[in-house]
């Protein structure tokens, strides 16, 4: 009985890995060799045609957008190689010197072919064919080889379509959110009692850290933005990317911020070295608006990484009950600090910047901004689009526009 118990917690546990990327990548390139090798097994002259199964793990990758980029340029990479091999071999044949010309040659139309990353692949492939006796023949099969590759590549994506990694990305800037959180309410603690210099500046360099965080969290990004592209599994790929983009950037805004306040917070240390960084009162308001714009950042956070498709009602409006109750309790705060400057204007600088700095996160945060935001960087995207593909745009712009309509309309409710 304790074993059916143990089942679902498993399962769970096997769904979850079998997503893994790591998993994922090794189980999608292995198979794509294999189909890749036995292939060419029949369609190429050599006895171990091991470019194709080669070329297919290089292939493929983890998302369908990075698999079609790559996979073109490393056949562009392998053809201009094995095309400077034929030449030089009618030429001059191999020698020492030959060889180094070949390299120099061979990274140079890497660069003029523009397969970025794959100019060595160039001077390699050229270097193999170059090696070998029957330089005609091996040079065309490793062309052959080498098609075969990419193409198994690129087949295993288009029929098994990858995962898509929004809900990757999504929960790195959750728990981004969540540190940021946790920073503000120590950062609250620390404001409503005396903090030593030591604490508040361990508190700024945690917030120095945060850009490590924002490091990571793009990369994740990135990969499910890449994921989304040319997906068919997507309906809504653009408005995913720009949705997630834009909820990061305002993130990183907050962070940038927050590390504006913990710098406030150790200059006033310093300078309330055996006192409270402020009034009893005030230190209270600190730490309460500082524990509801945290809950308001996380509030945020759930927000751009719920699905454009679901129903997100439940959570803008938690996050503007949050961020009215916090805007309410600035005010207070402004009040009590006004007072306490009126008293002692030793530090009204400070007091003033802890105010300003207060009045940007929670600008970052309206939803009125965000929605804006978001309307412009969609505007801009589907600018840059046009521009960057006009022919696709005029063949859109032939379509009937009966037909068009539906498709924003249904774009429009999905916002």
């Amino acid at each position: 009985m304790r074993d059916v118990r143990k089942w679902p917690t498993s399962l769970v546990r096997l769904v979850k890995r079998h997503r893994d990327p790591v998993v994922v990548q090794a189980l999608r390139s292995s198979a794509a060799a294999t189909i890749a090798y036995v292939i060419a097994l029949r369609l190429s002259p050599e006895a171990a045609p091991l470019t194709a199964p080669l070329t297919a793990l290089l292939v493929v990758q983890v998302t369908l957008y990075s698999t079609l980029t790559t996979g073109i340029r490393r056949v562009n990479s392998v053809v201009a190689g094995v095309l400077v091999a034929i030449a030089f071999s009618l030429l001059v044949g191999l020698t020492w010197w030959s060889l180094g010309l070949l390299i120099v040659a061979a990274l140079a139309v890497g660069h003029l072919v523009r397969v970025d990353e794959f100019v060595p692949e160039v001077a390699i492939s050229a270097m193999l064919v170059l090696g070998v006796t029957t330089v005609g023949d091996t040079a065309w099969a490793r062309v052959l080889e080498t098609l075969i590759g990419a193409v198994v590549g690129l087949g295993c994506n288009l029929l098994f379509a990858p995962p898509v990694w929004v809900g990757e990305a999504g929960q790195s800037i959750e728990g981004l959110s969540r540190r940021v959180r946790q920073l503000m309410l120590r950062m609250g603690e620390e404001a409503a009692g005396r903090t030593p210099v030591e604490r508040a500046t361990a508190s700024l360099h945690e917030a120095r850290r945060l850009d490590h965080d924002i490091v990571e969290v793009d990369a994740a990004l990135r990969q499910a933005e890449d994921s989304l592209r040319l997906n068919p599994r997507v309906k809504e790929g653009l408005l995913h990317r720009v949705v997630l983009r834009t909820g990061l950037d305002t993130l990183e805004i907050c962070t940038v911020v927050l590390r504006v306040l913990a710098r406030t917070f150790t200059d006033l240390a310093k300078e309330r070295e055996f006192e409270p960084l402020f009034a009893p009162g005030t230190g209270a308001a600190v730490e309460q608006l500082l524990s509801e714009i945290g809950d308001a950042v996380v509030s945020f956070a759930v927000l751009v990484t719920t699905p454009v498709s679901l129903n997100a009602d439940a959570a803008e409006s938690r996050l503007a009950a949050e961020l009215r109750q916090a805007v309410a309790t600035r005010d207070k705060l402004a009040q009590l600090l006004l007072e306490e400057v009126q008293r002692d204007a030793g530090q009204w600088q400070l007091h003033g910047a802890v105010l300003t700095e207060v009045n940007r996160i929670l600008d970052e945060l309206d939803t009125e901004h965000r929605s804006r935001r978001l309307l412009e960087e969609l505007d801009r995207t589907a600018r840059e689009q046009r521009e960057r593909m006009p022919r696709l745009t005029r063949l859109w712009e032939s379509v009937p526009a009966p037909l068009r309509r539906g498709r924003t309309g249904a774009d429009r409710r999905s916002t």
